[in-house]
């Protein structure tokens, strides 16, 4: 099993640069996906209900302070880190939302329950490190939300 590490530092490999926050959705709808697909985790970090959309604290921690991050940044993607299953989701999901920036992924995330459901009851602005519950996210996705591309 991959970690989201592993995931963020396979989706720079491809797109070379990218924001912080686009890096954090990729990485959160890769998950999505490979849910609704296979009915599994692609990788065992959490995400959080950020008032900027689902954060994966242990990636957060890792590109703390920074923008925008290279290819490279988190080092080499680990040797078997992926199952050819597990690439192809990944690939995927990049192929879907590699034109989206990050503010448009982070928007796309605020229309869906499983972050909605995390933040109820929190201000817009409101700082929040509530988990967005695997389950919640595994049968949302599964039902192919219209209007999100990774599900169309």
């Amino acid at each position: 099993m991959a970690h989201v590490v592993d995931v963020a530092a396979y989706i720079l490999e491809d797109l070379g640069s990218v924001s912080t926050m686009k890096l954090q959705k990729l990485a959160f709808y890769s998950q999505a996906y490979y849910l609704a697909e296979h009915g599994a985790t692609l990788f065992p970090e959490a995400f959080e209900a950020w008032a900027n959309g689902p954060v994966a604290p242990d990636l957060f921690r890792r590109h703390r302070g920074e923008f925008v991050i290279a290819r490279g940044f988190f080092g080499p993607v680990s040797e078997g880190a992926f199952s050819k299953d597990e690439q192809e989701a990944v690939d995927f999901v990049v192929s879907r939302l590699r034109d989206w920036t990050g503010a448009q992924l982070s928007e796309l995330t605020h229309s869906e329950a499983p972050w909605r459901s995390a933040r109820e009851g929190l201000a817009p602005n409101e700082r929040s490190h509530r988990p967005i519950a695997v389950d919640c996210m595994k049968s949302y996705y599964g039902t192919r939300p219209a209007g999100n591309p990774v599900f169309a």
